[in-house]
C-alpha cells in the first residue's frame, strides 16, 4: 500500500454496483508494527468520485489497526460480473451521527436481515476514507447484462413532463404515472411536510389497494421518517423488520397519546413485506417539502443510479411546488355567484371536533388537521351563507384555520382533502374553477354537528 494517490483508470462511479453488499467486502489492514490483517467487511458505501464510508461495527483488530495505521485495502466483487477490484484507501474519520450515519444504517439492517444476523449487525459508526487508487485484479468475469432501461432519458422526459404541469394535483398524477410508465417502478408515494414539522401525510399514491391519502408517519420513524428527518435518500435493498410501517406507525401514536383513538387513523399504503425501498427527499431552497417513496417485492430492485435518477425528480419536484406558492400571489378573486346542485338521498351528519379538527361524515372518519378544519370552514360556509364557491386566498386569511407564514403547503392540503372525499364521499366534490379558485358541489342535504370537547366519538 502507498501513502501517495496516483492517477485511477478506474472511478468508483463506474463499479458501484460492486458496493452494493451482495458479495461481501474484504478489508486488509497492518497494524504498527507491520503486521497484516484480512476481514469480511459488511458495507462499502458510495460517497462520491474520491471517497467512500466503510461500516464500523466492532472494536477489533481493524479497527486497531487502522487508528494506528491509517492505510487500507478493499477487495470488492461485482455482482453480476463477478469482476474484482482492489480499492487503496487512507482513513480520514468516523461518524456516529448524522445523514451518513442514518443512510448507513438503514442499509446495514436490510444486510443483515438478507443474511439472518440481525442480532449481530449493529453499526456503531461511518468511516469515511479517501480513494488513493482503484486497480482491476485480474479474474475471469461474466459479460456485462444489457442495461434494462435508460434511467437518464427516464430522468429527463419525466422532467419535461413535470415543468408543464399547472397545478400541484396535476404534478403529483403525472409524476406517479411517469414511474410507472418510465421507469417501471409499480408502487409509489408522496408524502407533504405538516406545517409543525413533525410528520409527513400522504398526499398521492399508486400500486396499492388503499390510496391511503391522508395517513401520516411521524418524523424519524421508519425509512420515510428517517429519509426526512436527516434530509438524505434512505435505499434499503433486502428485507428488513427495522423500518416496518406498523412499528413507526404505532411508536408514533403510542408517543402522541393516542393509542385510544385509532378510529382517526388512515392507515399507510406500503407492500406487507418490502424487499427493496428508496425514499427521496423533496426540497425547495434548502428546506424539506417532503418525501417521494417507491418500494419493491424483488432484492436488489434499487441501486445507485435509482437513486440519483429519482432525487432528480425531486429536485424537480420542489421547485414545481415552490413556484405554485410564488404564484398564489395571483390568484383570482372570488365572485359572489353560488350554485346549489340537485340535492338527492337522506341528509348527512357532519361532526366537527375542534379539539383537533377531525370530522366524522355520519361514523365514518374523514380527515382531521389542517384538512379538517379547511373542510369544515367550507361546509358551514355552504350551511350558513349557502356559499359554494371560493379562493385560496380566503383560506390563507382565514384565522380559524391557523395557517403558518412560512410552509403553509395549502395547496398540498386541498389536493388531500379533495382525494379523501373522492375516495369517501361521492356525494362531496371540491373542483377546481380557476386559478386558486374552486367550488364545493354538495349533492346531498347536509347537518353540521360541532361537537364540544372531551365529547366521545
Amino acid at each position: 500500500m502507498t501513502a501517495l494517490a496516483r492517477p485511477s483508470l478506474i472511478s468508483i462511479d463506474a463499479i458501484r454496483s460492486c458496493l452494493e453488499g451482495v458479495n461481501p467486502a474484504a478489508i486488509a489492514t497492518c497494524s504498527a508494527d507491520g503486521t497484516p490483517n484480512v476481514t469480511l467487511l459488511s458495507q462499502v458505501h458510495y460517497l462520491d468520485a474520491d471517497h467512500v464510508a466503510l461500516s464500523y461495527q466492532f472494536f477489533n483488530k481493524t479497527r486497531e489497526n487502522i487508528l494506528a495505521n491509517p492505510l487500507a485495502t478493499v477487495q470488492v466483487i461485482d455482482p453480476v460480473t463477478g469482476a474484482v477490484y482492489r480499492l487503496s484507501l487512507r482513513y480520514l474519520r468516523t461518524e456516529t451521527s448524522g445523514a451518513l450515519f442514518e443512510r448507513m444504517k438503514a442499509k446495514l439492517a436490510g444486510i443483515a436481515s438478507h443474511t439472518g444476523m440481525q442480532g449481530v449487525f449493529r453499526l456503531l459508526g461511518a468511516d469515511v476514507y479517501r480513494i488513493l487508487e482503484i486497480e482491476a485484479v485480474p479474474s475471469r468475469r461474466l459479460p456485462e447484462p444489457v442495461a434494462r432501461r435508460s434511467l437518464l432519458s427516464a430522468a429527463r422526459l419525466s422532467c419535461e413532463g413535470l415543468a408543464a404541469c399547472t397545478d400541484l394535483s396535476q404534478l403529483l398524477d403525472r409524476l406517479l404515472s411517469d414511474l410507472e410508465a418510465r421507469f417501471g417502478i409499480d408502487h409509489a408515494m408522496v408524502l407533504m411536510l405538516d406545517e409543525d414539522g413533525q410528520r409527513l401525510y400522504t398526499v398521492a399514491s399508486h400500486g396499492y389497494e388503499a390510496s391511503g391519502v391522508g395517513s401520516e408517519i411521524p418524523m424519524g420513524q421508519g425509512v420515510i421518517g428517517v429519509a426526512a428527518r436527516e434530509c438524505t435518500p434512505i435505499r434499503i435493498t433486502h428485507m428488513t423488520s427495522d423500518y416496518a410501517y406498523n412499528r413507526a406507525i404505532r411508536a408514533g401514536i403510542d408517543q402522541l397519546g393516542l393509542a385510544g383513538a385509532l378510529e382517526t387513523e388512515i392507515p399507510l399504503p406500503g407492500l406487507p413485506a418490502p424487499h427493496s425501498q428508496l425514499a427521496v427527499p423533496i426540497m425547495a431552497a434548502k428546506r424539506l417539502v417532503g418525501i417521494l417513496f417507491v418500494e419493491s417485492l424483488d432484492d436488489l430492485r434499487f441501486g445507485y443510479d435509482d437513486e440519483d435518477a429519482l432525487s432528480v425528480i425531486a429536485t424537480q419536484l420542489g421547485m414545481m411546488i415552490q413556484l405554485f406558492h410564488a404564484g398564489a400571489a395571483g390568484e383570482e378573486s372570488a365572485g359572489s355567484a353560488t350554485r346549489r346542485a340537485l340535492m338527492q338521498g337522506a341528509a348527512v351528519t357532519i361532526r366537527h371536533y375542534a379539539i383537533d379538527h377531525s370530522v366524522f361524515i355520519d361514523q365514518d372518519y374523514l380527515i382531521k388537521g389542517v384538512a379538517g378544519a379547511i373542510f369544515w370552514r367550507l361546509v358551514r360556509d355552504y350551511v350558513e351563507s349557502d356559499r359554494t364557491d371560493f379562493t385560496n386566498r380566503e383560506l390563507r386569511l382565514d384565522p380559524s384555520i391557523r395557517l403558518p407564514e412560512i410552509s403553509e403547503n395549502l395547496e398540498a392540503r386541498l389536493v388531500l382533502l379533495q382525494r379523501r372525499l373522492v375516495e369517501r364521499c361521492p356525494f362531496l366534490r371540491i373542483e377546481k374553477t380557476g386559478r386558486g379558485r374552486f367550488r364545493l358541489d354538495v349533492r346531498r342535504p347536509i347537518k353540521l354537528l360541532e361537537m364540544a370537547e372531551g365529547a366521545g366519538r
